[in-house]
């Protein structure tokens, strides 16, 4: 046996977990995916429901859902009562992050009847929806308009308040940015019961560029005004594979969108849409899109996939045969492109069930997936959930457009996940320092993607079991997430809070800019009423005393200051 095939690591002992886990599918079949099945179909039915209802009639089921919302803030009793968050129960979020939080003592506000598109307004090209709006019901709405929001995040289940609050991208964002960079406005209930409106250039801009990121810690979202597009019926979707070292992988990847020349907002030279999947340390497949009218989409020779049909090939293993026949072109239903990877989970579902792929399932039992990932969190125990944080990997890491090939190599030395996600997103120069922000100076240096008011960054998404655990070798899964923190931090990258964190607070603002935040937390009232988003992002137990102190921590710790480069 040659040094590569050597076990890299000592073998690992077994456990009972081990031997649950392989056999979880039998859960899976017989309970998650019929239970997922119905929710969604009942899930379907409410969004149906809604869209019967008139504008003015959503508007006013909207105003008096507000209210009551703010005269439950109203009756908190600030010396009795806990902090404040959502009455969602701690299993359904679709983060992997566990809701750890929620155990301890805390005031719940129901927000659950805030699931309505209020508005699709054509002439501003703005739709207002309230936070659980996800994105399959709203590209239902949308598209058939030829429209659609400015970045519509993958999969189904993802609500415009995660999203807003955390984290979302998508193959649009290297034009427009991440998912709140495309809001206009947003509506918040504030600590005490006010109702606010706030945009980039009214009274509550600092609110508004403080609220991205911070995870519900600033108020309550109630809706937001989000960007729309004009788009066309089809993508028309370039498939090119690239094999070399992962270096080369990564300049194939930049070269797929950002022209060397430096022409970044030229609509000839860059595609509408971007992705890159990597397969292995020597082969990857970059998609690049462009939307595309009904005629051109069906004139003679187009190949036309709808992809999203259950009984077709999971989308990244369809893209993976570029490997083998070379560049190809076809046309995708755009709605479907936007969902591509909700069936299969991008590539979790071969873990979740490894026969799924094949076409006997597909074609039998296809129809039933994807499960829900709220449910699955639900049919876990500590000990399951402790096994997937040690022996799974789930975690993006953003990074500057320019450090992607060295985060490859990184992910491949320390975690060896396959396949890999690349998309690209703009991280835009604004007004003030926000919690995620542009690495200093980046407009004089011009590289390759980069413009005078956004750096070019990237999303590696890294979603698997890592390559010693499915060798059954010894593998600290929260050390490894320890040193991606670390390397993060050192190169000016973000780790997006839904994921398992290990962060130190101190470590925690040193990732982020607290700045911005922490003023908005005082001059809104947030201290005492919402927890601060570093204990909300916190792994682990937390008990009531530990919420106390850590609140009153949160008022006394000097944070640690982003290190800034030397004149």
């Amino acid at each position: 046996m040659s040094d590569l095939e050597a076990p890299l690591r000592p073998k690992r002992k077994k456990v009972w977990v081990d031997y649950f886990v392989n056999f979880r599918w039998i859960i899976v079949i017989f309970v998650v995916l019929p239970i997922s099945f119905t929710l969604y179909f009942l899930t379907y039915l409410g969004d149906v429901r809604s869209e019967w209802k008139s504008y003015k009639q959503r508007q006013k089921e909207h105003d008096e859902n507000v209210k009551k919302v703010v005269k439950r803030l109203k009756e908190r009793n600030p010396s009795k009562d806990g902090l404040v968050c959502t009455a969602r129960k701690p299993w359904i979020a679709v983060g992997m992050r566990n809701v750890d939080y929620k155990r301890a003592r805390h005031f719940e506000v129901d927000l659950s009847a805030f699931r309505n598109i209020l508005e699709i307004n054509k002439e501003r090209m703005i739709a207002r929806v309230e936070p659980l709006v996800n994105m399959g019901q709203i590209t239902r709405v949308t598209v058939p308009m030829n429209l659609a929001l400015a970045v519509v995040a993958e999969l189904d289940d993802l609500t415009v308040g995660g999203l807003i609050n955390g984290y979302g991208i998508e193959g649009s964002s290297h034009i427009y940015g991440l998912f709140s960079d495309t809001v206009v406005a947003y509506e918040i209930v504030l600590a005490d019961g006010r109702l606010v409106r706030a945009t980039k250039d009214n009274e509550y801009s600092d609110l508004f560029y403080a609220i991205p990121w911070s995870q519900g810690t600033l108020g309550l979202l109630v809706a937001a005004e989000i960007k729309l597009i004009p788009v066309k019926e089809y993508m028309k979707l370039t498939y090119h594979p690239v094999k070399g070292s992962l270096k080369d992988l990564a300049q194939g990847y930049i070269d797929s969108f950002a022209p060397r020349d430096g022409d970044q907002d030229n609509p000839e030279k860059v595609p509408d849409f971007v992705e890159t999947m990597i397969y292995n340390r020597h082969e990857a497949v970059c998609m690049t899109g462009k939307y595309a009218s009904v005629e051109e989409a069906k004139k003679k020779g187009n190949v036309i996939n709808s992809v999203c049909w259950w009984f077709k090939p999971w989308f990244y293993q369809h893209a993976q045969t570029a490997l083998k026949k070379g560049e190809f072109v076809e046309y995708i239903p755009t709605r479907e492109y936007y969902h591509r990877h909700t069936r299969c989970l991008y590539w979790e579902g071969k873990l979740i069930l490894p026969f799924a792929d094949q076409w006997w399932f597909r074609y039998s039992l296809g129809w039933l997936m994807p499960p829900k990932v709220s449910l699955l969190k639900a049919t876990q125990g500590e000990a399951i959930r402790n096994y997937y944080h040690e022996m799974h990997v789930i975690q993006d890491m953003l990074v500057p457009l320019y450090k992607v090939g060295d985060a490859l190599e990184w992910v491949d030395r320390e975690m060896e996940v396959y396949p890999l996600w690349l998309c690209p997103h703009r991280l835009y120069k604004l007004p003030c320092k926000t919690m995620v922000y542009p690495e200093p100076g980046f407009e004089l240096q011009r590289r390759q993607g980069d413009t005078h008011y956004a750096q070019m960054y990237t999303d590696v998404g890294v979603y698997y079991a890592p390559g010693p655990v499915l060798r059954g070798e010894v593998f600290d899964g929260a050390e490894a997430v320890r040193q991606m923190e670390s390397w993060l931090i050192d190169n000016h990258g973000f780790q997006p809070q839904y994921a398992v964190s290990e962060l130190t607070e101190k470590s925690f603002w040193r990732m982020f800019n607290a700045e911005l935040y922490e003023q908005c937390r005082r001059k809104y009232g947030a201290v005492g009423t919402f927890m601060s988003v570093y204990y909300k992002s916190k792994k682990g137990r937390k008990t009531e005393k530990e919420v106390q102190e850590a609140e009153q921590a949160h008022l006394e710790t000097a944070y640690a200051e982003v290190d800034e480069p030397a004149d």
